[in-house]
């Protein structure tokens, strides 16, 4: 990465918090308060999608207002560069696109390539992404995590799909850097309900899971 001191701001908040919430809603009435209940519940690091209307909007707003906001499921790199002039913390794909990666890396900031197979997972690393999600973590559970770190031992992994507060803790216990969180935490109704006291809630419960999982 060309930017050190951001990249590491990004990945010190997720050892610190374990987790990144994915918002994936038809309808967010406000950005900012929806990234402050979050962080009152103790989940302060925010992926908006591009599955999400207006997203760079909701992003713009966040990050004017000083909050750690990222973008994801970004497939082009048209849209990456979109995410960076919006504010975007970091980028996050669900699979393997160098045009998005390229886009990150020159931009400085960090680049979460989504990845299955070890070998998808090199080729992630070659790309220059700062942390490697696996995606879909769920379809063969905390093991499989564990199972990529034999060879991959001081590569930070961040397993999304299927996550719950039932198996974070599981996941972490696995090796992995943090997890992402989703609709568990941040229902789409209750986002676009403006729910901010209910989504503080399921915050702080999940955050509570995740200490059961230990220190890396």
């Amino acid at each position: 990465m060309t930017d050190v001191p951001r990249t590491g701001a990004v990945l010190d908040r997720l050892r610190a918090d374990r987790a990144l919430t994915v918002v994936r809603a038809e309808r967010i009435p406000d950005a900012v308060q929806l990234c402050q209940a979050l962080a009152a519940g103790g989940l302060g690091l925010v992926e908006l999608t591009f599955t999400t209307p207006d997203v760079l909007a909701h992003v713009g707003k966040a990050a004017a207002a000083g909050l750690p906001i990222g973008v994801g499921t970004v497939l082009t790199a048209d849209q990456a560069r979109g995410a960076v002039d919006a504010g975007a913390a970091f980028l996050v794909t669900p699979g393997l696109r160098p045009a998005v990666a390229e886009v990150a890396v020159t931009a400085g900031i960090p680049v979460f390539l989504g990845a299955f197979t070890p070998t998808e997972v090199a080729t992630a690393l070659d790309l220059g992404a700062a942390a490697v999600k696996i995606f879909p973590a769920g379809r063969l559970g905390p093991k499989y995590l564990s199972d990529l770190r034999g060879p991959y031992p001081g590569v930070d992994l961040l397993p999304s799909g299927g996550v719950s507060a039932d198996n974070a803790a599981d996941y972490l216990a696995a090796g992995a850097l943090a997890v992402c969180a989703g609709t568990s935490v941040v229902p789409p109704a209750a986002v676009a309900a403006g729910a901010w006291s209910e989504i503080t809630d399921r915050a702080r419960t999940f955050a509570a899971a995740l200490q059961a999982g230990g220190q890396r």
